[in-house]
């Protein structure tokens, strides 16, 4: 898709849901010998999600996984919206429409799956990761050239900022 569409569908972003296995994660899932289940984020791409709602962009999560350490994680960063073991993701996208008085072209989707494809085909920004499956890459608006808890939801958050006219509030940094 055109740089200059993205940028103008990335301008009316005030929700950002995120998927998490692949897009949060590496999508490595490590279980130890005790069961615990552990996961690999990037601390930049938690810096990205943290500067998003300090500019008063809402960020939630749909997972079809329920993992603990994505509580651990969205508690650290602030993140009150998680919803995990969903299935159809489209229902609880429903809820935050509403909840959040925001219509689909308010809303940024990242995913990297087959199971994300309805919500990258509906939010009004979509984006996967590089490594993501090929049925996202083919419904996202854009493929970040970052890879899933490797920068990907970084690259995506900069993206929203800069083209809300945010960035220069959250960064510090004079932006041209």
């Amino acid at each position: 898709m055109d740089k200059k569409i993205i940028k103008e569908k990335a301008s009316k972003i005030k929700l950002l849901i995120l998927d998490v296995d692949g897009v949060m994660s590496d999508g490595s899932i490590i279980l130890d010998n005790y069961g615990n289940e552990l996961k690999r984020f990037h601390v930049r791409d938690g810096h990205g999600i943290k500067m998003l709602q300090k500019a008063g962009i809402t960020v939630a999560i749909i997972t079809g996984r329920r993992s603990k350490v994505v509580e651990v994680r969205a508690k650290e960063l602030g993140i009150t919206e998680v919803h995990q073991r969903i299935f159809k993701k489209s229902v609880v996208y429903e809820k935050l429409l509403k909840k959040y008085k925001c219509k689909d072209e308010n809303v940024a989707f990242m995913g990297d799956d087959i199971v994300d494809q309805e919500l990258l085909k509906r939010a009004g920004l979509s984006a996967a990761p590089c490594d993501a499956d090929e049925t996202a890459m083919k419904y996202a608006d854009m493929v970040t050239k970052k890879g899933g808890g490797r920068g990907a939801v970084r690259e995506f958050s900069d993206l929203i900022l800069k083209a809300t006219g945010l960035w220069k509030k959250v960064s510090g940094e004079t932006f041209g």
